[in-house]
């Protein structure tokens, strides 16, 4: 997820202010956003809409190219493209019906929201609400003029008496329901009130109280925001005495009143702006729309790319083994764990194959090349004893008649026959022993011990050369044929012993170490021997050829001791390797548990 966003960052900026746009237009239009409904505000922002989904519109279709161009075309399968666009059209389709239905559905319930008889019920409603609440205000006006009247009849049974003022006020309060009843004079100061001593006093503003100096009229007084209807009349019968009566209204109609009409003001502004806010609505519907849907492309297209680009890979791999190519592998992308497991498991069935067609050609090869040494040995063995018997003879024969000189040169002559004989006898026994390989008896032996048992041996023919010796473990056990596996170990550190002794022949100063390793995997057991020696550089031929029987580079060697060495590895069900170095070289051997 997080890779996507950094890779769509800019899209995604780019969708964030199309729609902020279009939210700004919608609220425009309805007169409750930042900038001022005009007709020029708002056609800029009509076109600042067309252009930044224009510029949407360009910028996803120029990303899905792009995706397209970079995970679909270089698969070079027709089958992924195929797939991609199904996918693609299954997703768009449905997107763009309901895009379409969704678009007639606002216009209908837009449309049915200014159906006459709802506009009939909203006015009604507001002006109900404005009726209740006049209506509750103009009682005021009645009620004090009746307050008034009992009052001035009764000037002279009140006598001024504070306790009757408060009986009779309070008499008047409960008649006439209303919350406060107030004799004031002309400076506004309280003479009497039904009010408690613990009830604050709120005098009526001066304007209202000028206005009722000559009139006898009462005069209504509205504090809309303080939810008070009020009134003040003067009083005929007494000098300088004015009623002041007060009614609290419910403390939650002047809300009502205010939000009715804010509401009302509203739905007319809605009404008359109904087509741009169906336009902004498209708008930003498309938008939405537009970014989801490249949204699901972009997942198909990355889930097509993933799935298809793990068959292909497939597919090419098997069509090169088919071919013959055992060195093929299948790449290890980053896809769904299931086909990672294919993937990994298709390789290591390759590398199977390819072992066992190494094993195969290696078998067929000592078969042959152990065929072809019977028959060498059987061949050339023959005629030896014969001939050593023809020297032994000449040797008794002419050895006491030749002069002093002469029999020296005779002898030395029978000796370099006998040298080459005994040369020949070598080469026929070593064709002997390669084509009598017997197979090998498994037990369980001691790495660890038969190695250093080799390495102490072998030291004594060179005790200068270093051999460094390392292992993960005390004890380190593989089935095997103890002569066998010992003999690769001999023959391995032997062949890096020579090769130094090679090296040092062209420079005396040069390094003179072996280092061995002997890993315990959980899966396989390495052996690996490094030495300073002449490497592989001036080999001829491959690294590979050094495997084959009677390949050499010794002046002296037959060329069957790594041959040898291959057939009990690979009857171990193991492997060797031959690595260049820059200064010497390195085998590794596997022996897979």
């Amino acid at each position: 997820m997080s890779n996507f966003i950094k890779k769509n960052i800019y899209l995604i900026l780019l969708f964030i202010i199309t729609l902020s746009i279009g939210f700004l237009t919608f609220l425009t239009f309805i007169d409750k956003g930042f900038i001022e409904l005009s007709e020029k505000n708002l056609q800029f922002l009509l076109v600042l809409n067309i252009i930044l989904l224009l510029s949407l519109f360009v910028f996803i279709f120029v990303e899905i190219k792009k995706a397209i161009k970079s995970d679909i075309d270089k698969d070079g399968l027709n089958s992924n493209k195929k797939y991609i666009t199904y996918f693609a059209l299954f997703t768009l389709i449905p997107s763009v019906l309901i895009s379409i239905f969704s678009l007639f559905l606002f216009s209908f319930a837009l449309e049915k929201y200014f159906d006459k008889k709802v506009t009939t019920v909203v006015n009604n409603s507001y002006e109900l609400a404005r009726n209740y609440v006049d209506e509750i205000r103009n009682k005021i006006q009645s009620d004090i003029v009746l307050i008034a009247f009992d009052i001035n009849k009764s000037k002279n049974f009140l006598n001024d008496g504070k306790d009757e003022y408060k009986r009779f006020l309070d008499t008047q309060k409960l008649i006439r329901n209303v919350d406060e009843v107030h004799i004031i004079n002309t400076n506004k100061e309280l003479l009497f009130t039904t009010l408690n001593d613990n009830q604050p006093y709120i005098a009526p503003v001066d304007k209202a109280l000028n206005l009722v100096l000559d009139d006898d009229r009462p005069l209504k007084i509205i504090d809309a925001p303080s939810n008070i209807s009020a009134a003040i009349m003067r009083l005929q019968n007494f000098n300088n005495r004015f009623i002041y009566v007060v009614k609290y209204l419910d403390k939650d109609i002047s809300r009502y009143l205010t939000e009715s009409e804010e509401a009302i003001n509203f739905y007319y502004t809605v009404e008359e702006k109904s087509t741009g806010i169906k336009l902004s609505f498209a708008i930003i519907y498309i938008v939405v729309v537009s970014v989801l849907l490249f949204v699901s492309i972009s997942i198909a297209i990355r889930f097509s790319s993933r799935f298809f680009r793990s068959i292909n890979n497939l597919i090419f791999a098997s069509t090169s083994i088919g071919q013959g190519n055992f060195d093929a592998k299948v790449p290890e992308v980053k896809t769904d764990k299931d086909l990672e497991i294919l993937n990994k498991n298709f390789n290591l069935m390759i590398d199977r194959l390819k072992n066992q067609q190494e094993k195969l050609i290696i078998n067929e090869r000592h078969e042959a090349w152990g065929s072809l040494a019977r028959k060498l040995a059987h061949e050339i063995k023959n005629p030896l004893t014969p001939i050593q018997l023809t020297i032994d003879r000449l040797k008794n024969k002419y050895a006491d008649q030749l002069t002093d000189s002469d029999q020296s040169n005779f002898r030395d002559n029978l000796k370099i026959i006998n040298n080459q004989i005994k040369q020949i006898e070598k080469l026929v026994n070593e064709f002997s022993d390669f084509a009598r390989m017997p197979k090998p008896v498994f037990h369980k032996n001691n790495l660890i011990n038969l190695l250093n048992e080799n390495i102490k041996l072998l030291q004594e023919l060179d005790n200068s050369i270093e051999i460094v010796f390392s292992n993960t473990s005390e004890e380190i056990s593989l089935d095997s044929d103890k002569e066998q596996i010992s003999r690769v170990f001999f023959n391995l550190i032997k062949n890096s012993i020579e090769s130094i002794h090679q090296k040092l022949e062209k420079d005396s100063s040069a390094n003179k170490k072996i280092t061995i390793e002997l890993n315990d995997h959980n899966s396989h057991i390495s052996f690996i021997i490094v030495d300073s020696g002449i490497g592989f550089k001036n080999l001829k031929g491959t690294v590979k050829d050094i495997l084959n029987p009677y390949f050499t580079t010794k002046k002296h060697g037959t060329g069957l001791g790594l041959s040898i060495v291959n057939k009990i590895i690979n009857d171990h069900n193991g492997n060797i390797k031959f690595i260049p170095i820059s200064d010497g070289a390195k085998i590794e051997v596997k022996f897979l548990k």
